[in-house]
């Protein structure tokens, strides 16, 4: 099979200098979870998990059934905890799995219990519990009935309690995260005086691991910073005031395409659909097998840069479905078949997913996470040149 004009060069020295990083930040007795739910942030589920095994991750964290049943068909054994949600109909597919389950309903436990009796494993539940959020979750009397329920149960334990932060990545003032842990301290500690002492507390994403070190816990599930990205500028900036910014983790992927033609516009033309662009002296456009259709997204027409031969090009005209032009005027020598960086580094010039994420109006999470499955990942064994990210 053909293969295609763009892909993603993921670093597994970047993955692993990452998660050795957050080794470092919460020690041997915390459990380190990196999330590779949504395609690993799009960086390739099956080939990041691989990767923060040998790395010597704990568990894995994952959305849903789906992906928990993609990484064991691929061969991973670590264990695994599902974030997302599960139906009961899905029961007898997690206990397949082996997966540890988030839960807030009695319905999902007493069918993971029949699943677990039919298989002949016990499957181990995580309680959401609500502090703020008001997403996932349950309040202390709902969590406090599940706990009830699970002990009239043979082949279901609750083995942990979790939460989640509604804001600490978007603002610097954190009484509301603060808040909410307190919450989660006091619920765990009434639930203990129910005869609930779980193993494995878990509050802490990206932010919480970096800026709090009472929030580790148990286990903390570290997601866009095990790829290199911090998790907002706002967690940067708490960071530095606290000390706490000197994390050595670099960015895992390196975006690509070649260009596929050159042509001469003359001054006065437009460029591209809608007549968006129009050039006022003769201008080389480099055009570039890659749109919307693989995740560069089309509300960065006209505003975007990608690196050609180590300089700087802008996008010109609107993006479309399969196809890019670049305005490649002052960069001498650019033929087809020259490899272009849609978002990592060339020689000195970056383009972060930060940048990309201010020109499209949305984060670095998304800008990540959108590139198509269908675009190759390819794991890049040698050492990533790029510089550590300080932001």
């Amino acid at each position: 099979m053909a293969q295609r004009l763009t892909w993603c060069e993921i670093s597994r020295d970047a993955l692993l200098g990452n998660l050795a990083e957050f080794r470092r930040l919460v020690g041997p007795g915390c459990r380190l979870a990196p999330v590779v739910k949504a395609n690993a942030y799009g960086h390739g589920m099956e080939l990041a998990a691989r990767v923060f095994v040998d790395g010597g991750a704990d568990a894995l964290c994952v959305n849903d059934v789906w992906e928990a049943q993609r990484l064991r068909g691929a061969g991973i054994e670590t264990p695994l905890v599902i974030l997302g949600n599960v139906t009961p109909e899905q029961a007898g597919d997690v206990a397949a799995t082996g997966a540890e389950v988030t839960a807030y309903d009695r319905e999902l436990l007493t069918a993971l219990d029949r699943a677990g009796r039919e298989a002949g494993r016990g499957i181990d539940v995580i309680i959401k519990i609500e502090t703020g959020t008001n997403r996932q979750g349950v309040g202390i009397d709902d969590a406090a009935e599940l706990v009830s329920t699970a002990a009239g149960l043979d082949w279901v334990r609750i083995n942990g309690l979790s939460t989640h932060f509604a804001d600490i990545e978007d603002t610097t003032d954190h009484r509301f995260a603060r808040g909410q842990l307190a919450r989660f301290n006091e619920i765990v500690a009434s639930l203990k005086t129910r005869g609930l002492d779980p193993a494995v507390r878990s509050v802490g994403n990206s932010a919480a691991t970096i800026l709090w070190p009472e929030a580790h816990l148990d286990m903390v599930r570290v997601g866009i910073a095990a790829y290199g990205m911090w998790p907002s500028t706002e967690t940067f900036v708490t960071a530095a005031l606290t000390h706490r910014n000197q994390l050595a983790i670099r960015p895992a992927m390196t975006w690509k395409t070649v260009v596929a033609q050159v042509k001469n516009v003359p001054a006065g033309e437009y460029v591209g659909y809608g007549r968006t662009f129009r050039t006022t002296h003769p201008t080389r456009i480099a055009v570039l097998p890659v749109g919307y259709y693989d995740g560069y997204d089309r509300g960065v027409s006209n505003m975007a840069w990608v690196l050609v031969n180590g300089r700087r090009a802008q996008v010109r005209g609107r993006v479309c479905m399969n196809m890019v032009m670049v305005d490649v005027t002052d960069i001498p020598g650019v033929a087809p078949g020259d490899e272009v960086v849609l978002l990592g580094s060339d020689g000195e010039e970056e383009v972060t997913a930060e940048q990309f994420a201010s020109w499209a109006g949305t984060i670095n999470y998304e800008v990540t996470t959108r590139i198509a499955e269908s675009v190759p990942r390819k794991e890049i064994p040698g050492k990533d040149s790029r510089k550590e990210i300080q932001r």
